[in-house]
């Protein structure tokens, strides 16, 4: 750290209200208390007050009431800032919502032209979905989530992504889909983020196959690598065509072809499974009888046992054929709890 970054990072401590010794100073960023006792002189030079206290207690204070001027943002700080106005906006009640496009105006004002320009795709590529509402979805924990993703950490491969898109790089993804027996590997040109339901999703287009947007789930990403090779996908996309899940319809017609589910349902059923955020995306078929065929995508038979249990005897599972021995096994496990009674 140079001693104007060290300067900087002494005022920014010190506007806390917090009071630091010239020792505590010096561990804190490995120098000594006379290089400290220099780095205060250079910010009173300047007319930052600065002053001591003395005594057991002492050390270095900034006078109360001083107000610090706007700082250089670096990339990655106005980019953190500008995700966490664009969440508040997908809040159902903001607090200081008033004070929060001004905010956001300041921010851009307080940042050079080309940052400025960066900032305002952030604002486009990167969407907030709000909160689903939830008849019934189950997703059991992920038993190996920390293997799943760049040492284990999920904000890195946001990180990697976010950063090659801002770029217009290329990125080489080793990813790990439930639906496929082994991971793939793909080179993807980036588009954009969304958040949804406390996850990250990856947006972009494979090389090659422009057109065709796809989403990978960052959690799910065994490792991401920014590539030299310039980005070239095709369209101007905004996130907000992805927001209200829409982008869930085409994914559920993909995985109904892969992993078809049938279950035949009470229209009351039928009706309550519409109003959520992810079965309202299978297909529904009426039946003359007054009942309702609902096919969807999964590979998981104990999240299709968990919601036929859920639904109730007025549930029936049709398809896959192969399934229904061992749920009924599951269910006959069941009754024996209430033969006694």
């Amino acid at each position: 750290m140079n001693r104007l970054d060290r300067a900087l990072a002494i005022l920014l401590l010190l506007r806390s209200g917090k009071t630091a010794s010239a020792v505590d100073l010096a561990r804190r960023f490995e120098v000594s208390p006379r290089t400290i006792y220099r780095d205060v002189e250079r910010l009173g030079a300047i007319g930052v007050p600065v002053y001591a206290e003395m005594g057991r207690q002492g050390g270095y204070r900034l006078m109360e009431g001083y107000f610090l001027p706007p700082v250089m943002f670096s990339v990655g700080e106005a980019i953190s800032l500008v995700l966490g106005l664009a969440s508040l906006r997908r809040l159902r009640a903001r607090p200081f919502a008033a004070e929060l496009e001004t905010a956001e105006q300041k921010l851009l004002a307080a940042t050079p032209d080309h940052l400025r320009a960066t900032l305002a795709r952030a604002r486009q590529v990167i969407g907030f979905e709000r909160p689903p509402v939830d008849a019934f979805t189950l997703e059991l924990a992920q038993t190996s989530a920390a293997s799943e993703t760049v040492e284990g950490d999920e904000g890195q491969v946001v990180t990697v992504f976010l950063q090659a898109m801002l770029e217009g790089r290329e990125v080489a993804l080793h990813y790990r889909s439930p639906y496929r027996d082994a991971p793939s590997r793909s080179s993807v040109n980036p588009l954009g983020l969304l958040w949804d339901r406390d996850r990250w999703y990856l947006v972009g287009q494979r090389a090659g196959q422009k057109g065709e947007t796809r989403l990978w789930r960052a959690d799910r990403v065994l490792t991401i690598r920014p590539r030299s090779k310039a980005a070239e996908a095709e369209g101007h996309f905004d996130a907000a065509t992805l927001l209200g899940r829409k982008w869930l319809g085409e994914a559920m017609r993909q995985w109904i072809q892969e992993a078809p589910v049938t279950l035949r349902l009470a229209r009351r059923q039928a009706e309550r499974l519409k109003q959520d955020w992810y079965y309202q995306h299978a297909r529904f078929e009426d039946l003359p009888d007054g009942q309702v065929l609902m096919t969807y995508g999964e590979t998981k038979r104990e999240y299709v046992f968990e919601l036929l249990r859920w639904l109730g005897p007025e549930a029936e599972l049709i398809e896959p054929k192969a399934w229904r021995a061992e749920l009924r096994e599951d269910l006959a496990r069941m009754l024996t709890c209430y033969a006694n009674d």
